[in-house]
């Protein structure tokens, strides 16, 4: 081989799980009808890894003379983050991808057969919130940690959209939405309807496009809630009525709400594709060349390590293949034309780095 390298990453071995009783069809048995083929991890991502082993079999039949080394590296375990040291992260600790950096690297885990120029940073957040258990018909001496909790993250939102507004780079990498902070989940502590809840648990997710960064963002949430509990009476502003206040003196003693925010697991680093680059070009020209069209097109949907692979020096370009549409979904499918084309589309950028 001459100098370089042209590298297939992302595509990983395992799944999500699956109900079979809401499937229309068995999700553990492939089952081809026409040009769809359906069964769980089809679209995500065992498509791509059927589809880049028959690349690397197509290579070892007809032994075309290669300038550069073509490399594949499937995931073991991507979808399932609570086993620790198995998969990519630990080979890019450990500094067995670095001769990877001399060339292209494709990471295959993203769908809808275009390049996807950019993804989002992502980082699941917890906001406790503490109030004082009390009688119903007796608020004024009960701190409501249900209503604390929708005003602390209405309070906290409206600073993140103040400091993390859309970003001017984001048409350019065709974002369909800007960076957003959203609640998803809430749990509170088990009572009577004529109890004031004493504690709240909202969970949510912050978005964060990767014009932005991530660690920075977190600082700042983190600096919200301080202030909000060295003055936790600035939430109150009456549209609650009289009695709703998280600050209060009363016979029995002097009341305060409390908020924590708690950060689980590592935040995902977004990425921006590197558009001048020789990977970037590649990608256009093949998928232009092979669909008679190219669309990019960028998501606040994250992918693990990209963003740290693109900081330790690597050109990470995404794409992929599978459909969108049934991400982890029931009756999950993968087209064989969209993957026959995929091959081509792999086999154009072979060609443009080994002429």
């Amino acid at each position: 081989y001459e100098k370089g390298t042209v590298t297939f990453i992302g595509s990983h071995l395992d799944v999500v799980p699956a109900n079979p009783e809401t499937w229309e069809r068995d999700p553990f048995k492939l089952t081809i009808e026409g040009d769809k083929m359906y069964g769980r991890g089809t679209t995500d991502c065992l498509g791509h890894v059927a589809m880049i082993t028959d690349l690397f079999i197509q290579l070892a039949e007809k032994k075309p003379k290669l300038k550069r080394k073509v490399v594949a590296v499937f995931i073991a375990c991507e979808e399932n983050s609570s086993i620790p040291d198995v998969g990519v992260e630990m080979l890019l600790k450990n500094g067995k991808l670095d001769h990877l950096k001399d060339g292209p690297v494709y990471w295959v885990d993203s769908a809808d057969s275009q390049p996807c120029l950019g993804t989002a940073s992502a980082a699941m957040w917890t906001l406790k919130c503490k109030g004082r258990l009390f009688h119903s018909g007796l608020p004024h001496k009960g701190v409501n940690s249900l209503e604390l909790a929708m005003d602390a993250v209405t309070h906290i939102q409206k600073k993140f959209y103040e400091d993390f507004p859309p970003h001017a780079s984001e048409s350019e990498y065709m974002f369909v939405t800007p960076s957003t902070m959203k609640p998803t989940l809430v749990k509170g502590a088990e009572g009577s309807v004529n109890q004031i809840p004493p504690w709240t648990e909202i969970q949510g997710d912050i978005r964060l496009t990767p014009f932005y960064d991530i660690a920075e963002c977190l600082r700042k949430v983190d600096g919200y809630v301080a202030e909000l509990n060295k003055d936790i009476s600035v939430l109150v502003s009456g549209s609650r009525g009289p009695c709703s206040k998280y600050d209060i003196n009363i016979e029995e003693g002097h009341f305060k709400g409390e908020l924590e925010m708690i950060w689980p697991g590592t935040p995902l680093k977004g990425i921006a594709c590197k558009l001048d680059s020789d990977g970037h070009t590649a990608l256009r020209e093949a998928t232009l060349s092979v669909l008679g069209e190219c669309k990019p097109y960028s998501i606040t949907g994250s992918l693990p390590l990209v963003g740290d692979m693109q900081a330790a020096g690597f050109d990470i370009q995404v794409c992929g293949y599978g459909h969108s549409s049934v991400y982890h979904g029931d009756n999950e499918y993968c087209s064989l034309s969209n993957m026959k084309n995929a091959l081509k589309i792999f086999t154009h950028i072979l060609n443009k780095f080994n002429k």
